[in-house]
């Protein structure tokens, strides 16, 4: 089993592509090398293979990246199944978890963050989730969604050592992952990893 995410930038016009477009694929090469595991295409769309327990953390990590620019959000389809054809360039290859990725983005219509793998069991609760979440992550500032991607980045740092990297206070911290929906945000991606591959 695989992951495959479907992308694009919302309101990618809106600032300079080299301010954002490094940012994402510093983002992307932490999961390989373009265009085998990752690609980006139409100047603001990609696509990109993960492990599948890692998928979530994947997707809201590029949400955080890109919320650091104001009015600047992205859409991504997480696809769960399997790659049975194999290419050297990602958008060329194959399989359920490919159909399944790209079928969830073409549902992206309300919402800018949904998955689909083929067991509806799985997905129907957590996509309620994600709209959830969502309600919050949407809102996320600049200043916060750094913050989320700090965090997300550096899981083994306590709020004090988080404070220490950003010359932030610990009570900054705090509040500022408070509104973000940190733990809760947190604790969906723990239970995703938990039951993705069972």
């Amino acid at each position: 089993m695989t992951s495959i995410l479907t992308g694009d930038i919302i309101n990618s016009r809106t600032h300079d592509a080299k301010d954002w477009l490094n940012l994402l694929k510093a983002e992307l090469n932490l999961y390989g090398k373009s265009p085998k595991q990752w690609e980006i295409y139409r100047g603001d769309s990609f696509q990109v293979e993960i492990e599948p327990k890692h998928a979530l953390k994947a997707a809201i990590l590029i949400k955080a990246s890109l919320k650091q620019f104001k009015t600047m959000d992205v859409r991504i389809a997480i696809g769960l199944g399997d790659k049975n054809y194999d290419a050297n360039n990602i958008t060329e290859a194959n399989g359920s978890a490919f159909i399944n990725s790209g079928e969830c983005f073409e549902q992206l219509k309300k919402t800018n963050l949904a998955l689909k793998s083929n067991r509806p069991e799985f997905d129907a609760p957590l996509n309620i989730m994600l709209e959830l979440a969502l309600l919050t992550m949407n809102t996320w500032t600049p200043t916060t969604a750094s913050l989320v991607k700090l965090a997300l980045t550096h899981p083994e740092s306590n709020q004090k050592e988080l404070a220490e990297l950003t010359q932030s206070t610990q009570g900054n911290i705090s509040q500022g992952l408070k509104r973000a929906g940190y733990d809760e945000i947190l604790k969906m991606i723990q239970f995703y990893s938990k039951n993705v591959n069972l």
